[in-house]
């Protein structure tokens, strides 16, 4: 059976990244970002809608993200759909996200003149000991990380 899970993202970041360290030593930084939609509802009104994302980055990756990225700043990321489950107080909580394979800052910083250049950013995907990671390192995180 053929399958295809990659993502295309262009939206602005709603909060500074956080970075994070697995045990091993290995960075990893989550992105909030807000992604923007147009259309007309049945009236012919225009309507906007936004889709809120959660963002993880591995590696170098996520250090540069966590030192170049602030809120509000636009970025472009390219990267697959993550699903995650785990169990907390009794519940089982889940969540989807993109794993970033790459991120292009767009637009210039936040306070820096008008002829910033873009920045890219790509990383290898992750080792298996990497994922095992990512979850022990997000469920260190509160009920507020998940977007229900």
């Amino acid at each position: 059976m053929v399958s295809l899970n990659r993502v295309l993202l262009i939206g602005n970041l709603t909060k500074d990244p956080e970075l994070r360290y697995t045990p091993s030593g290995t960075p990893v930084a989550n992105l909030r970002l807000a992604v923007n939609s147009m259309f007309k509802d049945q009236s012919g009104q225009r309507k906007e809608e936004t889709c809120y994302v959660t963002i993880v980055v591995w590696s170098k990756q996520a250090e540069l993200c966590q030192q170049y990225l602030k809120k509000g700043r636009s970025v472009f990321v390219e990267g697959r759909l993550l699903y995650r489950s785990w169990e907390a107080e009794g519940k089982t909580r889940s969540t989807m996200e993109v794993r970033a394979d790459r991120v292009q800052f767009l637009g210039p910083p936040s306070g820096a003149g008008s002829r910033a250049p873009a920045q890219s950013t790509e990383q290898q995907p992750a080792p298996e000991e990497e994922r095992g990671a990512a979850q022990a390192v997000s469920e260190a995180g509160t009920d507020a990380d998940v977007p229900f």
